[in-house]
């Protein structure tokens, strides 16, 4: 019987997950998100055109393969219904190949709403929010308030929608949040609203399935299913640099929540790293550089959110952190992403351990918000080559293969391959990874 494998993130997101799994999909027959939202932002480049996902999954420009919305997602109908237009324009009928959980749950406008007024009520310690919506629509879930998907086919749905808007308002009000101003994507709440109704029709036009049952069956009839993690592992709401998180699971367990099926399912894990870090909004970043050779990192790397449009922070890599993401994730396969941003630099930088208080460690703390984390580095030399054209691992330049050596050495885990451009074509393998 064939297993499930999944792909994650192993820093605080934006690794190229999208590419990864859009590269991976000529190999499965279903590829199935299981966590995240419309804050996720996949990005894909092929023949010369660039598309970002953010509620899809990465796997439907194969439109033979069978794309799939999990139940662990969040799905917000009005940029749902961007996306699928997005796509139409691009040749890709979504209808034909993508199937939605009916226990996905629903981002309201006034989950949107919310999500400013929290931040705003955080005032110097908001978190960065995307303000899509998604804490407060994981909060409703847990309280046991939220809508469904399938809702929308229950004819009382309009009825329900009223009452959790209403209770979303009375919270916004004693925020002191200002409703009557407040807009979203530059239109009125009232605006919105009425848009984001008219999408609900849209979601009508897709198959909703009992997805749990569905990914099973796929199982026991042999066909090979790859999961598909979005934001990554340090921004997990458990084991991640709580509370500057997401309000989902990120790791690959989170499959089991996020897909319905048993822990005995998962295969291998796909683990997907830069070859530096970024960051997109508040909280620790030990690595994180405030000279130039951040600034180059953003600006060579094009290092803007492609949810928020937000500059990224930029450090080394945080080779403790990777092995602590490779750890709780049970990590068999690693890939890493954008080496050739750094082609031109001298030296690269890797934080080998942490000094906290003077003490050295290569433990993730506890404290990890809270105390002064400064990293200890370890400098190779670059490899100062354009890697364009290069059609083979073993063709890298020694220095870059040098520096791989490294983190497969700080993390136990071998490197299945390097992507050294934003296309699909420039993945070079160093281990036969589908078996």
């Amino acid at each position: 019987m064939n297993k499930i494998d999944v792909l994650i993130g192993l820093q605080w997101g934006d690794e190229g997950k999208g590419k990864i799994v859009d590269m991976l999909t000529p190999g499965y027959d279903v590829i199935a998100r299981f966590n995240g939202g419309p804050n996720a932002g996949h990005t894909i480049e092929f023949a010369g055109m660039k598309h970002v996902l953010h509620i899809i999954p990465s796997g439907i420009f194969h439109q033979e393969k069978i794309n799939l919305i999990g139940n662990g997602v969040l799905i917000e109908p009005r940029i749902f219904q961007t996306e699928i237009e997005g796509l139409a324009r691009k040749g890709v009928d979504a209808t034909k190949n993508l199937l939605i959980s009916k226990k996905t749950h629903l981002i309201l406008p006034s989950h949107r709403m919310l999500d400013a007024a929290n931040e705003q009520a955080k005032g110097a310690g908001k978190i960065g929010s995307t303000l899509k919506g998604i804490g407060p629509a994981y909060t409703d879930k847990v309280a046991r308030n939220g809508m469904r998907v399938g809702d929308i086919l229950s004819d009382d749905f309009k009825e329900r929608y009223n009452a959790l808007k209403q209770s979303h308002i009375r919270t916004a009000k004693s925020l002191q949040f200002d409703i009557d101003s407040f807009q979203i994507d530059g239109r009125s709440m009232q605006e919105y609203e009425q848009e984001w109704l008219h999408s609900i029709e849209l979601l009508k036009q897709f198959q909703l399935v009992n997805s749990e049952y569905f990914i099973n069956q796929c199982v026991k009839k042999g066909m090979k299913v790859l999961a598909e993690g979005a934001q990554a592992m340090m921004l997990d709401i458990d084991f991640g640099t709580y509370p500057f998180v997401t309000s989902s699971s990120t790791t690959a367990a989170g499959v089991c929540t996020g897909l319905g099926v048993a822990p005995q399912l998962i295969g291998k894990v796909f683990g997907v790293t830069k070859a530096y870090c970024t960051r997109v909004g508040a909280g620790p970043f030990p690595t994180e550089l405030f000279d130039e050779t951040g600034r180059r990192l953003c600006e060579v790397g094009h290092e803007y959110g492609a949810t928020t449009g937000r500059p990224r922070r930029c450090g080394w890599i945080d080779l403790p952190a990777l092995r602590y993401a490779c750890m709780v994730n049970g990590v068999t396969d690693l890939f890493v992403t954008k080496p050739d941003v750094m082609n031109d630099f001298d030296q690269i930088g890797m934080c080998v351990a942490y000094d906290i208080d003077g003490t050295t460690t290569d433990e993730i703390p506890y404290e990890y918000c809270t105390k002064t984390i400064r990293p200890v580095l370890k400098n190779l030399p670059g490899w100062k080559t354009d890697l364009t054209g290069t059609t083979s691992y073993a063709d890298l330049p020694a220095q870059l293969r040098a520096c791989m050596d490294e983190i497969e050495h700080q993390t136990g885990v071998a490197i299945a391959a390097v992507s050294i451009s934003p296309d699909r074509k420039d993945v070079l393998f160093k281990t036969a990874l589908m078996q």
